[in-house]
């Protein structure tokens, strides 16, 4: 980690905000791993690795949120013995930066999520199992050397949608995240719910007592991904759910949804620390992630980063991903002026309304 940490902050590898290049490379070449000195660099590696349907369903992500938030650091302040441990649901996780779930990672690696298994074991970070996975949950955990959470849709055949639970946890998954405010339907090459396959949305099937029945019926901590207001977040634990993750599905649904870090704070409030509350969107560099630290997130989940690692370089290109980002985590801590999460308040940060 002080090895990468003590590289500069930028190289040849340029990434421009919405097509990405790499600038002053003979097109076509894949650059050794070790080039590569932060997340962002990794994007048009798997470019180039990809088709234009696979790429296009991975790549971009707005951040704009993360521009209005500044830090006001913190001196004199002894960090030597930097600590990101956090404990999750009962286990102790190295750093607070899960893998997010991503459907049918086949399309962009011939190994899929047994690679992104391997890359996230060898960083030491805990990995989302997406339900629709192109490998059966007890292959990825047999991949996995650390924690194992479990991610699903609801569905109208709900007994099988336990049964699948079930088998995930029986398989050594330690939580289950069950995704709300997208449309169900099959999922298209890009990622997304094909037009023709989508039932009307507000399915009355899919209630606060359809979620109960799933609590009820699975051992797990049971978390729920989508939540993006402090009403929606209260009326949750209220329900009994375990954990929140706050995230817009990457925007991908609805032009203008607000950023998950935007309303992380007002979230994290309305919780009250009842419940752990995760966030995802946008997160490309270890500042971004501590300023979600910062607003009292208790972890952040990363997607995109790690399928462009996956895709650029397999398993390795996942455990780098990670662990730049842990890396620039680490740093970023120290110089606010911080030795572990604990120590972080919002006073370490200002919001630009500009």
């Amino acid at each position: 980690m002080a090895r990468i940490g003590s590289l500069p902050a930028a190289t040849l590898l340029i990434r421009a905000q919405r097509s990405p290049q790499i600038i002053g490379e003979p097109p076509g070449r894949i650059p050794p791993l070790d080039e590569l000195v932060n997340s962002l660099e990794f994007e048009p590696v798997a470019q180039r690795k990809l088709d234009d349907a696979a790429f296009n369903a991975i790549s971009g992500g707005n951040r704009s949120g993360f521009d209005h938030i500044v830090f006001r650091p913190r001196l004199m302040v002894n960090t030597q013995n930097l600590d990101l441990t956090t404990e999750l649901f009962g286990d102790a996780m190295f750093t607070p930066i899960l893998i997010g779930p991503a459907s049918h990672q086949n399309r962009f690696h011939p190994e899929g999520e047994l690679a992104m298994a391997r890359g996230a074991s060898a960083a030491q970070a805990a990995m989302v199992v997406a339900d629709r996975s192109d490998h059966p949950v007890e292959r990825i955990a047999a991949e996995a050397g650390g924690p194992l959470w479990y991610q699903a849709y609801p569905e109208s055949d709900g007994h099988s949608l336990l049964s699948r639970i079930h088998k995930a946890v029986e398989a050594g998954c330690k939580a289950v995240c069950i995704t709300v405010g997208t449309p169900y339907g099959q999922i298209g090459s890009n990622g997304y719910p094909r037009l023709s396959t989508l039932p009307p949305m507000g399915n009355p099937a899919f209630d606060w007592n359809y979620i109960d029945r799933i609590r009820r019926s699975v051992t797990a901590p049971l978390l729920l991904k989508g939540v993006m207001s402090a009403e929606e977040a209260k009326t949750a634990v209220k329900n009994g759910i375990q954990g929140i993750v706050v995230s817009n599905h990457g925007g991908g649904f609805v032009h203008g949804l607000a950023e998950p870090i935007t309303v992380l704070p007002e979230i994290v409030d309305a919780v009250g620390g009842r419940a752990p509350v995760l966030v995802d969107g946008g997160f490309r560099r270890g500042s971004d992630v501590l300023k979600a630290l910062i607003f009292g997130a208790k972890a952040v989940l990363i997607s995109r980063p790690a399928l462009w690692g996956l895709a650029a370089y397999g398993a390795e290109g996942v455990r780098t991903v990670v662990e730049l980002l842990q890396t620039e985590l680490a740093r970023d801590l120290a110089m606010v002026g911080a030795a572990n999460p604990q120590d972080l308040s919002r006073d370490f940060v200002k919001i630009s309304r500009r």
